[in-house]
Parts: C-alpha cells; sequence; structure tokens
C-alpha cells in the first residue's frame, strides 16, 4: 500500500470515459485495495505471478493523455520492459517477515519456561524444560507421565512411583540451585565433611492417584526446621486441570558418612542452604498422634526375611527410603489391599538398614474387623519394621474404600461388576 501511494504521488492517474480503460480500473491496476494484492496469473504464462498495485506503470498515448498499463499489457502490445527503479523492483518480504516472526515466539516461549532470575551466578539453567525453578530459586517444578511400568493392579500410579518422583525433585532442585556436590543430594562443602541427608520423618496424603497416560506436576520447596534441620515439602497437581493430587512433608537432618552418626550442620552449609530456604508453614499439618512400637504379641500380620537386594541401595550406599515403604506393605492384610487404597501414610525412619540385614515386617489393623472392611468406612493400620529386635521404621497407614474417589459409592462398582 505505501509502495502504491508513492508510485500514485510522481504519476498521477487521470480519468478517461473510453470503455477499454474503465475496465482496467474495475480490475485494480491503480487501486489500494486488498483485492490489489492478491497474486494473479499471466495469460501466457502459468507459473508468472506479479502484483499489479506494484509493478503498473505509467505509459503515454498519442494524444498526449496519460494512463497506466500493467506489465501484462506491455507484454501483449510488445512493449519492452520497464525501467528498473526502487519502487517497482521491492521484494516479497512475506517469507522474511514469516521466518521473524516464528524466531520470535520460540524465543518468547523459552523465556517464559524460564520465568525466573537465579539468585547466585552457580544456578544452572535447564534449557530442554524438563523442570524449572520459580519464584526466583525457591520452588522447584517438574511435570512427570505416568508410564505403563508404574501403575500396579488397580490401573492407577503405585505409592512408590508418587515417592519416586518427590525423591527426584529433590534432588533437581538441588542440582538446579548449584548445589549439588559429588553425594546424593550433598552440597559441595557437605561432601568436604563427608556429610549427607537423611530422612526422618515423611507424611503423606493422596487425594487422588494419577492413571496410565496422566501429566502430573510435581513443586517443591524447602525450609528451616529447627536449628540442625531442613523441612521440604511437596505440592502435586494435575498438569492440565491444576487438581490436587497429593500433599507431602518430610523432615531431613545430616548424617555422617563415615561413622554413621548424626551431624549438626556446619556453619559453611548452613551459608550454602539458606538462600534455598522458603519461610512457610508446612503444606501438611503435623500428625501429632503417637507412632506406636508393636512387637510380636501386638502385631497380627508378620512378614519375615526381607533383605535388601543390591539395586535397593543408593549413591550413599544405604537403603533407598522409597523402599522401606514397599517393606511395610508386605505385612499389610490381603483383604485391605483388595478392596481399599492408600490414602495416607505417616513414618517416622529411626535407624538405617545395610546390605546385609534381615527385616521382619508387622502390622495390626487395631479396632476393625479386616475380613469383613468392603462395607466400612477407613481403616488405619499400625506398622513396624525391625532388624534383630531394633526398631528400622515406624509408621501408620490410612485406607479408604477403592473407588471413593472417583465415583464415590464403592457399591456402584460392586454392582457393575455383578
Amino acid at each position: 500500500m505505501v509502495s502504491t501511494a508513492a508510485t500514485s504521488s510522481f504519476f498521477p492517474v487521470t480519468s478517461s470515459p473510453d470503455p477499454s480503460e474503465s475496465k482496467n480500473k474495475k480490475h485494480g491496476t491503480g487501486s489500494t485495495s486488498l483485492e490489489s494484492i492478491k497474486l494473479k496469473p499471466l495469460a501466457s504464462s502459468g507459473s508468472l505471478q506479479v502484483k499489479a498495485n506494484a509493478q503498473a506503470h505509467p505509459n503515454i498515448n498519442i494524444n498526449g493523455s496519460t494512463v497506466v498499463t500493467s506489465p501484462v499489457e506491455s507484454f501483449k502490445d510488445g512493449v519492452s520492459s520497464p525501467p528498473r527503479t526502487f519502487i517497482n523492483q521491492l521484494p516479497d518480504w512475506s517469507m522474511l517477515l514469516a521466518a521473524i516472526t516464528t524466531i520470535f515466539l520460540a524465543a518468547e516461549k523459552q523465556w517464559m519456561m524460564l520465568d525466573w532470575k537465579p539468585r547466585r551466578p552457580d544456578m544452572v539453567i535447564d534449557p530442554f524444560g524438563i523442570g524449572k525453578i520459580v519464584q526466583d530459586g525457591l520452588i522447584y517444578s517438574q511435570n512427570f507421565s505416568i508410564r505403563s511400568y508404574e501403575i500396579g493392579a488397580d490401573r492407577t500410579a503405585s505409592i512408590e512411583t508418587l515417592m519416586n518422583h518427590l525423591q527426584e525433585t529433590a534432588i533437581n532442585h538441588c542440582r538446579s540451585a548449584g548445589l549439588l556436590g559429588e553425594g546424593f543430594g550433598a552440597t559441595p562443602e557437605m561432601c568436604k565433611k563427608n556429610l549427607i541427608w537423611v530422612v526422618t520423618r515423611m507424611q503423606v496424603v493422596i487425594d487422588r492417584y494419577p492413571t496410565w497416560g496422566d501429566v502430573v506436576q510435581v513443586d517443591t520447596w524447602a525450609s528451616a526446621s529447627g536449628k540442625n534441620g531442613m523441612r521440604r515439602d511437596w505440592l502435586v497437581s494435575n498438569s492440565e486441570t491444576g487438581e490436587i493430587l497429593t500433599e507431602a512433608t518430610s523432615v531431613w537432618v545430616m548424617m555422617n558418612k563415615l561413622t554413621r552418626r548424626l551431624s549438626k550442620i556446619p556453619e559453611e552449609v548452613r551459608r550454602e542452604i539458606e538462600p534455598l530456604f522458603m519461610n512457610s508453614d508446612p503444606v501438611l499439618a503435623e500428625d501429632s498422634q503417637k507412632l506406636v512400637k508393636l512387637d510380636d504379641r501386638s502385631a497380627e500380620y508378620v512378614c519375615k526375611g526381607l533383605t535388601p537386594k543390591w539395586s535397593d541401595l543408593d549413591v550413599n550406599q544405604h537403603v533407598n527410603n522409597v523402599k522401606y515403604i514397599g517393606w511395610i506393605l508386605e505385612s499389610a492384610p490381603l483383604p485391605i489391599l483388595e478392596s481399599r487404597e492408600l490414602c495416607a501414610i505417616t513414618l517416622q525412619y529411626r535407624r538405617e538398614c545395610g546390605r546385609d540385614s534381615v527385616l521382619h515386617s508387622l502390622t495390626a489393623v487395631p479396632d476393625s474387623d479386616v475380613e469383613n472392611t468392603r462395607n466400612s468406612g477407613e481403616i488405619n493400620c499400625q506398622h513396624l519394621l525391625r532388624e534383630d529386635g531394633a526398631e528400622i521404621v515406624r509408621g501408620r497407614t490410612r485406607w479408604r474404600p477403592k473407588y471413593a474417589k472417583s465415583l464415590g459409592n464403592v457399591d456402584q462398582i460392586s454392582a457393575e461388576r455383578a
């Protein structure tokens, strides 16, 4: 449109009552309308296209009147092509503009994925979008797709799958913040002093389990817990709907990797980790109910002879804390596993076990008839994992009827199956 206006200012078009000239005007050879920008095929060649408004040029009639004819008409009349000028040789910028727009949109998307500014120059930016740090490096967020090998007999993600996601995001948070040393979640200063993190308490509440193909978003952040502890919280949600699926909180302390004893937080380590801490309350209120100690008389279900495998050890040469959950559930009554799903778990880690340990899993179901649980409400179970009388983990689990969250009535499922 700009080139047409410039052409008209130098070569004014005069009107003429001649029918042929009116026909030219009807086709828009000198018009600035949107129709004049459309490409039209050349009569003598189907492959050549021109823009009428950009390449119209003036010719002088014999009687001295000025008319505008297109290059197509000049070609038909045998007239030579017009002289090369700045205006009629302007290139088509549409392809270049499209490329620039594509690059700009891609850059804008990448920038929005990394919508934070590093607190320190050693923070690592994740350029592939696997995870991202938000709120000035205080919260780490990562998406997980539920795989077919991560679901159980109920066609939903297992509790071990969810716990592995929590652990993975905690490690990636430290890595992205530039605080991952040689150890498993240990900072550089912790590695120098042979210190590692160990979990002492874990509390998880599951509102709904994701299914195969779902994409969940896991957000995690850390806070101080007393003088020598760290609290880490998680929030698991559906990445598409934002529905909260799981909430979890935990307490961690430091242990000397060589002596296997708990340690205070050295000042050098404290200076490393304190910039990562948020000043926030736990995502879950602390479960104040006491975790009881079971024995052979109080436990109704016992599973003996559980031994760690080489694959159960992590890089710190101790059993991964997720493995303890699987051992605890080994002694859970089968009627509960068949008719119910785990909706809450509280664990208190009291001692680590080694590669040569032989463990016993004990479970008690107080005030409940296990064989007649299908029509009852929620059930609480007490758990203990021990080795030769020494306590490894105390725990408590809460179970709700299966499908209660998705359909609201377990009897409806029973009727459909019948």
